[in-house]
């Protein structure tokens, strides 16, 4: 039987961020959008990376399962993880015969007729809601939000669990007539067990000058604590 590979950025053996518990993170390589204030610009390019087979993955991460307890797991992300769909596939199908935990942490940009077995494998997807104005959606991630909204909606009807994330970037995704459209989108799902919002930094600037990249959002102010808490005000959380 030919072995299923995917291309590897890196891996992190112990989050607490990644979704419940003590997560394994695996971080894919490759990414189809283009967020100006992406914090892991060197994932992109999908050529680049490490190539591994799931049967060596699996390998790796049980050896951290005692860490991982009962309430914890692994989690892909990227880059964009559902650009290798088929890769994500097989891993899950393989820890879930293990009885391990799976969580998809992705941006929904994927056509959502290629993920019915996917699904059957996945315990939860944590899905970034970048921005809910289209016209501000296109400038800042390259791409509409019409896929990623429809994403959404499909996790819902299949009864999925979900986390919704939102990076909170001043002067840009902060208008609170967009946060309100979030809630009231947010709240037609069926599924959604946590809300999310991440404060913008510039951490990830250092990245895009290491690959000879200028840094997109030079010159726009980090988000505050309090930020943060207008935001989740305006969310309901």
């Amino acid at each position: 039987m030919e072995k299923v590979t995917g291309r590897i950025h890196s891996f992190e053996s112990f989050s607490t961020v990644d979704g419940p518990g003590v997560r394994y993170v695996i971080f894919l390589q490759g990414c189809p959008l283009r967020c100006k204030y992406c914090h892991n610009r060197d994932t992109r390019d999908v050529h680049l990376g490490e190539v591994y087979d799931t049967e060596a993955i699996v390998e790796k991460i049980l050896n951290y399962r005692e860490y991982m307890g009962e309430d914890g797991g692994v989690t892909v992300s990227g880059g964009e993880p559902l650009l290798q769909i088929d890769f994500v596939i097989d891993l899950f199908k393989r820890l879930k015969a293990e009885g391990i935990h799976t969580a998809i942490d992705t941006s929904g940009f994927v056509d959502v007729d290629k993920l019915k077995d996917l699904l059957d494998y996945t315990d939860l997807v944590i899905l970034d809601l970048k921005e809910m104005d289209n016209d501000t959606h296109k400038d800042l991630i390259g791409a509409d939000n019409a896929k990623i909204l429809k994403f959404a909606e499909h996790l819902s009807n299949e009864g999925v669990p979900m986390w919704i994330r939102h990076v909170l970037v001043p002067t840009i995704t902060d208008k609170e007539e967009h946060l309100i459209k979030l809630k009231k989108f947010v709240s037609t799902l069926k599924t959604v067990e946590k809300v999310e919002v991440l404060g913008y930094h510039t951490l990830g600037s250092e990245k895009w000058e290491m690959i000879g990249d200028k840094f997109m959002l030079e010159g726009i102010a980090e988000a505050s604590a309090d930020d943060v808490k207008r935001a989740e005000q305006i969310l309901g959380i």
